[in-house]
């Protein structure tokens, strides 16, 4: 007879499988049809792995999961919101890789979390508000707004006066990622700093429609100018 933690390391291993599968779509199919209280734990460790694929599909897994479970059970969704939250505390004793990008999924996927928390989202690049100063998180955060506004902009316009210092940081992809989050806003407000990384040429990793992909940060600053209305 297996025992709770012989259970719980072959559950593990079937959502690390799925989530390695070659074939993603019908894998996450699979993935959201295990008891959802019982994958979520598995999802929760892979957001912080080694391999980035693997992290940014768990990212993808834990959106489609907790807005499914949503549907059936809103309190129980929203207590994996706020072990997200609450995993970026600094009395949580973690650092919370990953979580600004999964709660951005959820929240892309289901429109009540989103109606909830987006404003959470938002603090995180708010020096005022729960302002996350290490660079790595501070790239989950821009690309979780940016995320977000590929679905839900409205609840996130605020957060635009606060972008704008991202477009001059020093990490490259902090960088890339505001302005691909600018573009999705239509944030008129920085057109003149996007300009100004039209020959910047760093290459930033960009995780887009369930792939990695590779861009260059003046390609994304063309792209957003191009949204608000210029061809560049």
């Amino acid at each position: 007879m297996d025992t709770p933690k012989r259970q719980g390391r072959n559950l593990k291993r079937q959502v690390l499988e799925l989530l390695t599968s070659t074939d993603l779509n019908p894998a996450l199919d699979e993935l959201c049809r295990l008891p959802a209280r019982q994958v979520i734990n598995p999802l929760f460790s892979f957001l912080s792995g080694a391999d980035p694929a693997v992290r940014w599909r768990a990212v993808t897994a834990m959106g489609m999961v907790v807005a499914r479970l949503a549907a059936k059970d809103m309190e129980g969704a929203r207590v994996i919101m706020r072990r997200l939250m609450w995993s970026l505390n600094d009395e949580s004793g973690g650092i919370g890789w990953g979580a600004p990008e999964a709660m951005a999924e959820i929240m892309a996927r289901h429109d009540g979390l989103a109606g909830e928390y987006a404003h959470i989202l938002v603090s995180y690049v708010r020096p005022e508000g729960n302002f996350l100063e290490h660079e790595l998180l501070q790239r989950g955060a821009v690309w979780a707004l940016g995320r977000l506004a590929q679905v839900r902009p409205d609840l996130i316009q605020d957060c635009i006066p606060n972008l704008l210092p991202y477009l001059k940081s020093e990490d490259d992809t902090v960088r890339g990622l505001a302005a691909w989050t600018m573009g999705l806003l239509r944030a008129e407000t920085a057109r003149s700093l996007l300009e100004g990384l039209l020959a910047d040429n760093a290459e930033i990793q960009l995780y887009l429609d369930n792939e990695i992909t590779v861009r260059r940060v003046s390609a994304l600053a063309r792209q957003a100018l191009s949204a608000l209305g210029r061809q560049c």
